[in-house]
């Protein structure tokens, strides 16, 4: 949430012209060597400013940018993974996703490919594989943003960096840390990776509980050890206590890993609520625990910071910095849910009030969609397009 630099989804891009030229469903990025290796642009040239830049293009992101070119605005997007979608990318992209508006179940990769198609209807300017290290606000109120490979300029910026950075928490018991690689993981990407294979899963959160029901009609065999009680969704919880997956709770905490003659994990030992220890055969461990986030530079932007979150205005996403808003996990307001379908509620605000903000004479309520899609259908007849 290897260390996901996202610096979570904090930011990040390959210097870039400034045009996304498009082959079939593809975005290519031409990059401009000039900028590269952090050199800045000549001062004699003027920097090419955006309406909005938003950093992080995880589904927040995404959903902001298209929002952001629903309105007009011209629109970049930073993100300092190599891939759109976040932590559903380099997490989970093979988990299933429920409570999204439009899908009953569907798989995390397939959302962002479908966020990822929408976002990019009014051809934003992508940006992916660059951290943005620095945000300064300019006496004429104009933002620049310093990354690791030149500087971005923009009228207004939205940050939807998710938790930031974020480091998976590691079981100290003897071998774990010695088999990662070998059978031991914290980002479990791939279903068939586990096909007829013995599993054994450590944690109680959503993401345990759900790879658990996931990989039961996949694997050999699933165990589950949790120390407590489960703390994911009621419904997903019940549909794990009435599959086949061994659940080892409450009590139970790994013990040690051990490896086979083919220096692969083969065994997990652990204890339960009274001490006495279990060994069970595993070729896989997913330890899913949760994750230390950290905001990296953004910390020292001059946010208004509350538990590693951005405080945000609630009715209009602002912060602190005039200029800029924030969207999705990364916010902090009174009554937060961190869920997708709030975080693109917090994008349409966030959007509408940066639209405002750079353009006052603009509406803050730009109507439907659909209104907005026949206006500009009716624009573009009028002039050739």
């Amino acid at each position: 949430m290897p260390i996901v630099d996202g610096r979570g989804n904090l930011a990040a891009v390959q210097l870039i012209r400034g045009d996304v030229a498009t082959r079939g469903n593809d975005s290519v990025i031409e990059q401009d060597n000039s900028l590269q290796n952090g050199a800045s642009a000549p001062s004699a040239v003027e920097p090419d400013v955006f309406d909005i830049t938003i950093i992080g293009f995880g589904p927040t992101g995404q959903f902001a940018a298209f929002y952001a070119g629903l309105r007009g605005a011209r629109t970049q997007a930073i993100d300092s993974l190599e891939e759109p979608g976040g932590a559903l990318t380099a997490i989970y992209p093979e988990k299933y996703i429920y409570d999204v508006i439009g899908f009953p179940k569907v798989l995390a990769k397939d959302f962002v490919e479908q966020c990822d198609l929408q976002a990019r209807r009014a051809d934003p300017t992508v940006h992916l594989n660059e951290e943005v290290l620095a945000l300064e606000r300019q006496p004429d109120g104009l933002l620049r943003l310093v990354t690791s490979r030149g500087e971005r300029w923009s009228r207004t910026v939205i940050v939807c960096a998710g938790v930031g950075a974020f480091e998976p928490k590691r079981i100290p018991a003897p071998g774990v840390q010695e088999l990662e690689g070998k059978g031991v993981h914290y980002f479990a990407k791939r279903v068939e990776d586990f096909r007829d294979r013995d599993v054994v899963i450590v944690g109680g959160g959503d993401s345990a509980v759900d790879w658990a029901v996931t990989l039961e009609p996949v694997a050999r065999h699933v165990t589950l050890i949790h120390r407590s009680k489960f703390r994911a969704h009621e419904a997903t919880v019940t549909e794990l206590e009435e599959s086949s997956v061994d659940l080892r709770f409450p009590g139970c905490e790994v013990a040690s890993a051990e490896a086979g003659q083919d220096g692969r994990l083969a065994a997990i030992t652990f204890t339960d609520a009274s001490g006495e220890l279990h060994t069970v055969p595993a070729q896989e461990l997913i330890v899913a625990i949760g994750f230390v986030a950290d905001l990296g530079p953004l910390k020292t932007w001059g946010f208004e910071l509350q538990r590693n979150q951005i405080v945000v205005d609630k009715i209009t996403m602002a912060t602190n910095i005039p200029g800029v808003f924030a969207a999705g996990d990364i916010t902090a307001y009174p009554a937060k849910f961190k869920l997708i379908a709030t975080g693109a509620a917090e994008a349409v605000t966030a959007v509408n009030h940066a639209v405002i903000y750079f353009d006052p004479k603009a509406r803050l309520d730009a109507g439907h969609s659909t209104n907005i899609m026949e206006k500009k259908a009716k624009e573009a007849v009028a002039q050739g397009v």
